[in-house]
């Protein structure tokens, strides 16, 4: 006879297994097992737990090792909710009295947080939104691949032509310096023939990128996202944000939404000095994209160069002054992220019956949560506003500013 009580199933994911633990409300053991995670393994382990059909599954780490069983879980119709590793492991350590790690106690410790923690993402199936991810880790990935490859190139051209080498090569100029030189030992022919075959591979990697970032503008464009109204947000930026944030309202304020991104500084006050440093937890992808929009407006003639200036007149050291500027940056991206999810909820509320899912506590992303354990002192004084003017007021020939990775 089914049983009809309410379970938590922790998994403890991996890319090859999973192992589980089924739990009741009041934390009492119910069941356990490993599984495969292939096609056998997986139907087994939804066989297991058929027998209690009011589940929740809690899967550690849904942005690692377990977004796949996530995503499978969902595709499913099943209630999967995000655990973070951290949580476990101090569930782990509180209850054993010690961190040692076995799948088996790290299943206890996730099925646990899941019964005592009321505020965990609820995960959301939302494959618009896991396309952009599969799309922005492609383009990212290709761009690594390009730096590989000019670098593979450049060597081989310093070779071929020594002391003409350039420290920022585009195709045009290694095909005209490629051209010059008609080496006549096997070894200058060799070097030449993979000088060419780089190359080619160097341009047939440039059209994959500016064909992801097309596709990639297209799809934030179509969510009725803002955010490359904002100086040095580019489609790979605008990207990246939306596939990590997801859900913007799983962010209380811009001072833990800064405490994700790794921007809100860690208080190091000591008596009479007052002062903060450097912070390098949070979601260190949306930091990057953070760093590559305060280095575009730096670059420019924008508010962000103003404030950066400023900054370094008060006697802020480089960096010191772009952290500044990070920050505030950070906190445009918040209320942009806020705005649109407020202009679309008031779409879908007049299109029909139903709201926003960004006003419940699901969430599409699958990333780390909010409450990292960095300081939330936010910077001294309001954070202007970021933005450019509104495109009513925009001049048609405004050039657009295009940094290194969009």
């Amino acid at each position: 006879m089914p049983n009809t009580d309410h379970v938590i199933i922790g998994v403890d994911p991996h890319k090859l297994s999973a192992t589980i633990e089924v739990v009741d409300r009041h934390e009492k053991f119910l069941g356990s097992g490993r599984f495969t995670t292939d096609r056998a393994g997986y139907a087994a382990m939804r066989k297991y737990v058929a027998g209690w059909p009011d589940r929740v599954w809690a899967v550690e780490g849904s942005n690692g090792a377990g977004r796949p069983l996530a995503q499978r879980l969902l595709e499913d119709g099943e209630h999967v909710v995000d655990v973070p590793a951290k949580l476990a492991a101090r569930v782990r350590l509180f209850d054993t009295g010690h961190n040692r790690k076995t799948d088996a106690r790290d299943a206890h410790s996730i099925a646990v947080v899941a019964v005592r923690t009321t505020t965990l993402r609820v995960l959301q199936l939302d494959g618009e939104l896991e396309a952009l991810r599969m799309l922005v880790d492609r383009r990212e990935a290709l761009t690594r691949r390009r730096v590989q490859t000019v670098d593979r190139l450049q060597a081989l051209l310093a070779e071929l032509l020594p002391g003409q080498a350039k420290k920022d090569i585009t195709t045009g100029q290694a095909k005209a310096m490629l051209a010059s030189v008609r080496p006549r030992d096997i070894a200058g022919k060799t070097r030449r023939r993979i000088a060419a075959e780089e190359l080619a591979e160097l341009i047939a990697v440039d059209a994959k990128i500016k064909k992801a970032t097309s596709e990639l503008k297209a799809i934030v464009l179509a969510r009725g996202s803002h955010l490359m109204d904002l100086h040095g947000v580019g489609p790979v930026v605008a990207a990246r944000t939306l596939a990590d944030v997801g859900d913007i309202s799983r962010f209380v304020d811009r001072n833990r939404f800064a405490s994700w991104t790794g921007t809100a500084p860690l208080d190091a006050s000591s008596g009479e000095q007052n002062r903060h440093r450097l912070s390098r937890a949070g979601n260190r992808r949306m930091n990057h994209m953070i760093h590559i929009a305060a280095i575009s407006q730096i670059r420019l003639d924008t508010d962000g160069r103003a404030y950066y200036r400023r900054k370094r007149a008060e006697g802020k050291k480089p960096l010191e002054a772009i952290r500044c500027l990070k920050r505030r940056i950070s906190d445009a991206i918040f209320r942009q992220l806020l705005q649109d999810a407020q202009i679309d909820a008031a779409q879908r509320v007049c299109a029909g019956p139903g709201g926003h899912c960004g006003a419940s506590k699901e969430s599409s992303a699958v990333d780390l949560p909010p409450h990292i354990d960095t300081s939330d002192q936010p910077l001294p004084g309001p954070a202007n506003p970021t933005l450019q003017p509104p495109r009513s007021a925009r001049k048609s020939s405004r050039p657009r500013t295009v940094s290194a990775t969009g």
